[in-house]
């Protein structure tokens, strides 16, 4: 279990000093915020042993004496990003922390704060959430950039699709620009002045719930940023309850929006080299919860991450203060209550299990990785829904009530149907299809390699080059298989683009796509195209949202363009699970909605990493809706007479066995209960925990079938603790 901390496999981030109650362990923390208390915290997490690193927000904080003019002696309030009526759009409940246009000035201000960071010793920085919101693009600041972009005067982003798409692509540029010089400009300084590599990581939300959050954001544009160094998928609960539509019911599927966000995250490091971590929230913004709900959706959202093998990194928390001494609403609704014991358990085994997930990949998908739903950074661009000229859906869904947000704004539009319209229909068959950043294909050549069979549409994104279909036309000549579903129906097919300006227009992108392909003209149905194919449903993607038979169709519009392919590995085989094996670890989700109702049963044994006991289970039975994961007991056996830690609530640290038995140390939050199973040889006679010259007995219980045993013990709010267990007398190897 022990590994080196430079390895930054997991970390967290805290706004508060360090405390012992929520010292998780991992292997860096990022101090969260730049104020008159900041050096001080980064010395105290760095006496603890942590890599530090800081998180700040780049679109918003705590940076009133800018906006209020004391940093340069002009007010900055203009800057701040402001909605139709005039009303600048604020971050949370707190009048004077807006979001921000970030405008040069703005940017060399934030330098400025940065510096104080790196001269305090932080290795790495975050610049959290460039977020601009759809019903922003109003104020005099953003007036300004615009015409210093497009050269020509502003228009109001609401009067026509053209000037919203133009707002948007504007929004995403500013991030762009901003995060650039802060990047390049701060690395510098680090460089310059303590000779150091200073390394710079963005925090973002998924291009997914961006767009369904009415967010627009850099997204694959940081890509061709030489100074980011990597990424944190800001998914979590919060982010992937949001509602959708599925066969026309609407209701959260938190698992499978999960899996599709971590998918789309993991292509914005795909061929980099770049670092991502995955985050994972035990509980989520919204405070209104029971401690149930947000296990179950803690279930989810780790198993939807797992089934990403690419990616190995993990930020095991935010707020850890908030998980492990927040108090939330009970069951019987007669109060609030803080954390489980059980609950707090399982979480600390799964953060410190998280550490060991760079393995051995093995699965049953047969398709694995070869089925795609093609989006792009454009979709972001489009949220504006416009209904006889005029805009709907204005409001500002800040991901805590969709039901308010139905009240004042457009649900259907938040739904994003048109996307999960051809994701789900296939996700829900357990068809493990991947999101695929379109952007990426001009700057990857082999981007599309290992794909078999594509998903698009153009009826809630653009492609924003024409390059892009000379280079879909030649996969799809080359073997592969792309399903289109549009009906050429959406307004923003005529904004001012590439494919209706100069000699050669056309009414919408598909057409000239088409062209490429050499299918002018045709009609609903699938085609040969050199050694691939292509299947064309002319229907809305949302209608496939919004039915049974709409799902039906693009899943037989899917199903007969790969039978036409013909090749052996593009074969349908729907199932109603997910399964991946990642070494000794086996990750398994089960559907609902699905085409069967049985249980998955997989034989063991295991341990279930779910359970703060972490027992041993001969076999693992899961119902639809239901998640996994386990712990394979033989896979992982170590050689003979070899201890060795399975799982464990605490950081394992100084393993050492002897011929009279074992001891470790054991690091984690003070008091906590804390678990542990390891493979242990012999029956032991007794097990006992010790640290500032205390000894006490602690309890453990052997399993003989599996030669493992469990340990139960509490962290010390005192010192590490070392855990002591002793053999029968009289055994020998």
């Amino acid at each position: 279990m022990a590994r080196d901390r430079r390895e930054e496999r997991t970390g967290f981030q805290e706004s508060a000093p360090y405390r012992a109650s929520y010292d998780l362990q991992t292997d860096f923390v990022m101090v969260y915020g730049i104020d008159g208390t900041m050096p001080e915290r980064i010395r105290q997490w760095k006496e603890k042993g942590y890599i530090v690193h800081l998180m700040t927000g780049v679109a918003w904080g705590e940076y009133q004496d800018y906006l209020n003019g004391t940093i340069d002696g002009r007010v900055h309030w203009d800057e701040a990003q402001t909605d139709r009526n005039g009303d600048p759009i604020i971050h949370g409940d707190t009048p004077d922390v807006p979001y921000m246009v970030p405008s040069l000035a703005y940017t060399n201000f934030l330098a400025g704060q940065i510096r104080i960071a790196v001269d305090a010793g932080v290795e790495a920085i975050h610049l959290e959430e460039p977020e601009f919101w759809v019903n922003g693009g109003y104020s005099e600041a953003f007036k300004r950039e615009w015409r210093l972009y497009y050269r020509e005067p502003w228009s109001p982003p609401h009067s026509s699709p053209d000037a919203q798409f133009r707002a948007s692509k504007l929004k995403a540029y500013l991030y762009t620009r901003s995060l650039d010089r802060l990047c390049a400009e701060m690395k510098d300084y680090a460089l310059t002045q303590y000779g150091r590599d200073l390394r710079f990581y963005v925090p973002s939300h998924s291009l997914i719930n961006y767009t369904q959050w009415r967010i627009v954001s850099p997204e694959s544009q940081l890509i061709d940023l030489p100074s980011i160094d990597g990424y944190i998928a800001q998914i979590w609960t919060g982010t992937s309850r949001t509602p959708n539509v599925y066969e026309g019911i609407r209701k959260e599927r938190t698992f499978e929006t999960a899996y599709l966000e971590y998918g789309i995250m993991q292509e914005l490091v795909r061929g980099t080299g770049r670092r991502m971590w995955f985050l994972h929230d035990p509980i989520e913004d919204n405070p209104n919860h029971s401690w149930t709900d947000y296990k179950q959706n803690y279930f989810r959202i780790v198993t939807a991450s797992l089934l990403h093998p690419a990616v190995s990194h993990y930020e095991v928390a935010p707020w850890p203060r908030r998980i492990f001494e927040g108090k939330y609403p009970s069951e019987d609704g007669s109060g609030k209550e803080s954390i489980p014991p059980d609950y707090a358990t399982l979480l600390l085994s799964v953060m410190h299990t998280l550490g060991n997930m760079e393995q051995h990949v093995e699965t049953d998908e047969s398709a694995d990785g070869k089925i795609g739903v093609l989006i792009a950074d454009s979709a972001m661009f489009q949220r504006m829904k416009m209904e006889d000229g005029e805009p709907a859906g204005l409001g500002k869904y800040d991901g805590t009530d969709p039901d308010k947000f139905e009240a004042e704004g457009d649900t259907e539009l938040l739904d994003f149907s048109p996307f999960y319209g051809l994701a789900l229909p296939l996700l829900k068959h357990g068809i493990p299809v991947r999101p695929v950043q379109l952007d990426n294909v001009r700057r990857f050549a082999s981007y599309l390699d290992g794909y078999r069979v594509l998903l698009l549409s153009y009826e809630f994104m653009k492609p924003e080059f024409p390059d892009l279909h000379f280079a879909l036309a030649g996969w799809v000549r080359n073997g592969g298989a792309l399903v289109y579903v549009g009906d050429d129906s959406d307004p923003y097919n005529g904004i001012r683009a590439w494919w209706n300006e100069g000699s050669r227009r056309f009414a919408a992108p598909r057409e000239h796509l088409f062209e490429q392909l050499d299918l002018a003209g045709a009609a609903s149905g699938v085609y040969r195209a050199g050694k691939g194919a292509v299947g064309y449903l002319n229907a809305a993607p949302d209608a496939c949202a919004n039915s049974a038979e709409g799902a039906d169709a693009l899943r037989s519009t899917v199903k007969a363009t790969m039978e036409l392919l013909g090749a052996p590995d593009s074969s349908w085989q729907p199932k109603h699970y997910f399964r991946l094996r990642r070494g000794p670890y086996v990750i398994a989700a089960v559907l609902d909605e699905s085409v069967d109702d049985t249980p998955l049963i997989i034989p063991g044994p295991f341990v279930d990493l779910f359970d703060p006991s972490l027992p041993i289970l001969t076999e693992v039975r899961l119902a639809p809706g239901e998640q996994a994961f386990l712990y394979d007991v033989e896979q992982g056996r170590p050689a003979e007479w070899e201890i060795a830690c399975i799982a464990a609530s605490s950081r394992i640290e100084s393993l050492e066995a002897s011929a009279g038995g074992f001891k470790f140390r054991a690091k984690g939050p003070s008091g906590m209960r804390a678990s542990a199973r390891f493979y242990c040889p012999r029956r032991p006679a007794s097990a006992s925990l010790h640290y500032r010259g205390k000894e006490e007995t602690i309890p453990f219980k052997w399993d003989e079938a599996s030669a493992t045993v469990a340990l139960w013990y509490h962290h010390s709010s005192e010192a590490d603790v070392v855990v002591n267990v002793s053999w029968e007398s009289g055994m020998e190897r």
